[in-house]
C-alpha cells in the first residue's frame, strides 16, 4: 500500500476542516485595539491586543473599536451671541474610547452623538456672552464644552479630553464695525499717548525751570552772603584800624608836644581844604569870621616856632 492510499480524501476533509475551524476560532487583536465578542447573541467579553480564542459558529465579534485618541470635526454652526448677533463656530473635539462594553452598547454611534451635543453644548455657551467677548474667551469656552460633554459621555465608555474652536466668523457688515471700532480705539490710544507724552514733557520742563530758579537763588544767596561777609570783614578791618590809630594819636596826644602836633595837623588840613575849595570853584569862600582864620594861623605858626627847636634837639615830652 503506498502513502497516497493511506491519505484518503475523509483525511483532507478533516483536516481542512481543522484548518477552517482554526481560522475560524483565533482572533487577532492589533494593539490599541478592542473587540466585542458575543455569545449566542449577548456579550460575552472583550478581546484585547493580542491573541484570543473564540468558539466558531458560537462566538462572533460584533464591534471593534479603536482605544487611540480621535480627533472629530465639529462642524460649523450659527450660533446666537448674548447680544444678538450671529457668529459661525466651527471646532475640534478629541476624544478616546475607555470602555469597549459602554461605547458599544451605551449608545448607537458615540461619534454621532457627541457631535450633536458639542454642537449644542457650544451654543449654549456662545448664547450666554457678548460678541466682543466670544474672542476674548475662547479657553473658557472650551473647558465648559468640555466639562458638558464628559458628563454625558461617561456612561458612554468614552472620555472627551479637550475641544478647541477653530474659526468664529461674525457677518460681514458686524465685521466691518468691529474693525472700525478697533481703528477708532487705536486711534484713541494714540491720542492719548500723544497728550500723556506733552503733559510729561511740560511737566519736566516745568520742573528743570523749577530747579534753575532754585539752583539760581541759592548762588544768589550764597553770593549775597559771600559780599555779606566781605564787607563785614571789611568794615571790621576798617574799624579795627580806625581803633588803632585813635589809640595811637590818645597816646601820642599824652606824650610831650602832642597836644601841640594835633593843633598843628588840624590848622593843616584846614588850610588845605579850605585852599582846594578854592581851586574848585569860581566862588571865593570867605569864613565867617576872619578872626578866627588869623588865630587859628597864628596858632599854627606858634607851636610850629615851638615845636621846630625841640625836633632838632631831639628831645621828648614827658611820658
Amino acid at each position: 500500500m503506498s502513502a497516497m492510499d493511506l491519505i484518503s480524501p475523509a483525511w483532507i476533509l478533516l483536516v481542512i476542516l481543522a484548518l477552517v475551524l482554526y481560522g475560524l476560532a483565533v482572533r487577532i487583536v492589533p494593539q490599541q485595539s478592542a473587540y466585542v465578542a458575543e455569545r449566542l447573541g449577548r456579550y460575552h467579553g472583550t478581546l484585547t491586543a493580542g491573541l484570543n480564542f473564540i468558539i466558531p459558529f458560537i462566538d462572533r465579534i460584533t464591534y471593534r473599536h479603536t482605544l487611540k485618541e480621535q480627533a472629530i470635526d465639529i462642524p460649523e454652526q450659527i450660533c446666537i451671541t448674548k447680544d444678538n448677533v450671529q457668529v459661525g463656530v466651527d471646532g475640534v473635539l478629541f476624544l478616546r474610547v475607555v470602555d469597549a462594553q459602554k461605547a458599544s452598547y451605551g449608545i448607537g454611534s458615540y461619534l454621532f452623538a457627541i457631535t450633536q451635543l458639542a454642537q449644542t453644548t457650544l451654543r449654549s455657551e456662545i448664547g450666554k456672552i457678548m460678541l466682543d467677548r466670544t474672542f476674548e474667551e475662547r479657553s473658557t469656552i472650551n473647558a465648559l464644552v468640555v466639562t458638558e460633554l464628559d458628563k454625558a459621555t461617561e456612561a458612554w465608555g468614552v472620555k472627551v479630553l479637550r475641544y478647541e474652536i477653530k474659526n468664529i466668523t461674525p457677518p460681514k457688515d458686524v465685521l466691518g464695525a468691529m474693525e472700525k471700532q478697533m481703528r477708532a480705539e487705536r486711534e484713541k490710544r494714540a491720542v492719548i499717548l500723544t497728550s500723556e507724552g506733552e503733559r510729561d514733557a511740560k511737566i519736566n520742563r516745568a520742573e528743570g525751570d523749577k530747579q534753575q530758579v532754585i539752583k539760581q537763588s541759592e548762588g544768589s544767596k550764597l553770593q549775597q552772603v559771600n559780599v555779606a561777609q566781605g564787607q563785614a570783614a571789611a568794615i571790621r578791618e576798617v574799624a579795627d584800624a580806625t581803633a588803632h590809630a585813635i589809640r595811637q594819636v590818645a597816646a601820642a596826644i599824652t606824650e610831650r608836644g602832642g597836644l601841640e602836633a594835633i593843633n598843628l595837623r588840624v590848622a593843616e588840613q584846614w588850610v588845605a581844604q579850605f585852599g582846594h575849595v578854592a581851586k574848585e570853584t569860581n566862588t571865593l569862600i570867605l569864613p565867617a569870621n576872619l578872626g578866627d582864620m588869623a588865630s587859628l594861623v597864628a596858632a599854627a605858626m606858634t607851636t610850629i616856632k615851638a615845636a621846630a627847636p625841640k625836633d632838632r634837639s631831639g628831645a621828648t615830652g614827658p611820658t
